[in-house]
């Protein structure tokens, strides 16, 4: 369709064509051309070049317009994609209907599966492959045909994504992706602060997430009560880029307000990788020098085909030179040959006899028009014989070494590396340099003092509410059991006579009145005075255990963390 150097066509008819190569139907082929597009943003190097609206990777809210809308061509770096395809350098099979033939492979100049992140799942198999630098992927590639054994994270030391964000920057995480393609990283956002305004000002998140996804996540919070310092947010992007813009309020450090958005939102997300490629149509696990091995393999492969078909073509043109050289010596005789043949048939026949030659090159002579039967042309023709002979000696010194093909994929990838030039765009952070706060809400410290009655009632009080209380009011016939001074920031453990400890804390209930117990968790406690056993002379003793009801010990387990040790079978 000449989408690499013509100009851009309808995306409907583009996908229209495609469908006579792919079994799939038009949503699913336009879906995939937008993934490819450099105004989706979804990959490093995107093979689509496009016009018109389609839409954002990295929001859900911009969706891309319908096909009949936009325009796209085949970006420049699909030259790379296609390199030589029609020099026999991969197989070509049967289309799904048989009508036409596509290539099994495309022969990339460089490990395209390593720049361009992908993530599936397809007959019970998944695939979570993240994304290279395009150049630090070649330049690792080059090391690597010269040593097998290199340090590969010297050279492509993380990964890097189209949404940019940062990468805190983990060595052993690394090393085991490159070694065995599993491993997960975790990858934050970038912001800005904008003091006049009082905004944070976010424009770059993980890969792993979305625009909407962030946002719903904080208005939850904030409507938990969780997030108090956001006064208000907005998701500002549009097809000029991201931002998601946060109005905070009077006297809140921003950095440690998104010190708590990256621990409870995917401000801040954990990328997992998941290297499951096809080889040879075989799925296999393998880390990213595994995946280099097999590319430079097949590469190798791919190009001593490219070689060899050029090489056939160059041996063959030289073969007809020789012919047009033989015709040289006597033009005349040639021509005289022709016009005293009479059949047609026996033109190459007699031109074979009468210069020596096989039959390729009597019927390229045979062929050539009645103008280019002159010293002139056949002399420039011929010229180019040595310059034919020393490229085959060149090609053949390629293919006598595996070393010489190397050089020759190196040489590409250097090319692409020159001709391709793109800066990093995801940068890395050290763990060191990351703000660690709590999600625990602060607790304002002041003392209490805390009563437990007989039925099981409990009370907080402050200081402030005793010294005013003229008289506490209690319920009938349950007062008191123990009053003891404490502090909101102080905790408690609850133990019970079913071998449980449950941990809370006094910030968890809330200040009473004098005049009224808490009966908000009631009961809390239940305490029952231990009794001897039946028949013994040992006193009523009045230390007390705790003991909860069903009620109680579901809202404590529910709230509480039990802490309590696992009994023992003799227990």
């Amino acid at each position: 369709m000449g989408l690499l150097k013509g100009e851009r066509q309808k995306s409907a008819n583009i996908v229209g064509q495609t469908m006579k190569l792919n079994p799939h139907g038009d949503a699913a082929i336009y879906e995939t051309m937008v993934r490819l597009a450099t105004g989706n943003e979804a990959l490093l190097a995107p093979f689509v070049e496009s016009k018109g609206n389609f839409g954002k990777y990295y929001s859900g809210d911009l969706s891309y317009a319908a096909s009949r809308y936009t325009e796209a061509k085949l970006s420049p770096i699909s030259a790379e994609i296609f390199k030589d395809i029609d020099k026999d350098p991969v197989d070509f099979v049967d289309s799904y209907d048989g009508a036409m033939k596509e290539p099994r492979l495309l022969p990339t100049t460089f490990p395209n599966i390593l720049v361009s992140a992908n993530k599936g799942i397809g007959v019970a198999m998944a695939s979570d492959i993240c994304g290279f630098n395009l150049n630090e992927v070649c330049t690792a590639t080059m090391h690597y045909l010269k040593d097998p054994d290199c340090d590969l994270l010297e050279y492509m030391p993380m990964p890097d994504f189209s949404t940019g964000g940062e990468i805190i920057y983990r060595r052993e995480e690394m090393e085991k992706i490159i070694e065995t393609g599993l491993g997960s990283f975790q990858i934050r956002s970038r912001w800005r602060w904008i003091p006049e305004e009082r905004i944070i000002e976010v424009y770059e998140i993980p890969y792993t997430t979305k625009t909407d996804v962030i946002i719903e996540r904080i208005v939850k919070l904030s409507k938990e009560g969780k997030v108090k310092e956001i006064a208000d947010i907005r998701d500002e992007t549009d097809l000029s880029g991201l931002r998601i813009a946060i109005d905070l309020k009077r006297g809140v450090d921003p950095d440690k307000l998104m010190a708590k958005l990256y621990r409870s939102t995917t401000l801040q997300d954990s990328f997992s990788c998941n290297f499951n490629v096809l080889v040879d149509g075989y799925p296999r696990v393998m880390g990213v020098r595994q995946i280099l091995h097999e590319w430079v393999a097949w590469r190798i492969q791919s190009t001593r085909r490219r070689i060899n078909y050029d090489l056939g073509k160059k041996s063959e043109r030289l073969h007809l030179l020789h012919g047009l050289e033989a015709i040289l010596l006597d033009i005349d005789k040639a021509i005289a040959i022709i016009r005293g043949t009479k059949l047609e048939a026996e033109v190459v026949p007699n031109l074979m006899k009468g210069f020596d030659i096989d039959e390729t090159q009597a019927e390229f002579v045979a062929e050539l028009k009645l103008r280019n039967i002159n010293e002139e042309y056949i002399l420039n023709r011929t010229k180019d014989i040595a310059k034919l002979e020393g490229e085959i000696a060149e090609l053949e010194e390629i293919l006598s070494s595996e070393e010489n093909i190397k050089k020759v994929i190196s040489d590409e990838l250097a090319a692409v590396n020159k001709k391709y030039v793109m800066p990093r765009r995801t940068g890395r952070i050290e763990p060191h340099e990351v703000i660690e706060v709590s999600l625990e809400p602060e607790v304002e410290e002041y003392p209490v003092t805390i009563m437990l009655s007989h039925d099981g009632y409990l009370k907080k009080m402050t200081d402030r509410v005793l010294k005013k209380a003229t008289t506490l009011k209690y319920k009938d016939g349950d007062k008191p059991f123990i009053e003891f001074p404490s502090s909101n920031t102080h905790e408690l453990l609850v133990f019970t006579n079913k071998s449980q400890v449950y941990k809370c804390k006094v910030a968890a209930f809330e200040d009473t009145k004098s005049a009224s117990w808490a009966r908000t968790f009631r009961p809390i406690l239940r305490w029952n005075p231990t009794r001897a056993s039946s028949g013994s002379s040992t006193p009523r003793t009045t230390r007390p255990t705790c003991c909860l009801s069903l009620r109680t010990a579901a809202w404590c387990a529910l709230h509480f963390p039990d802490t309590s040790p696992r009994p023992t079978a003799n227990a």
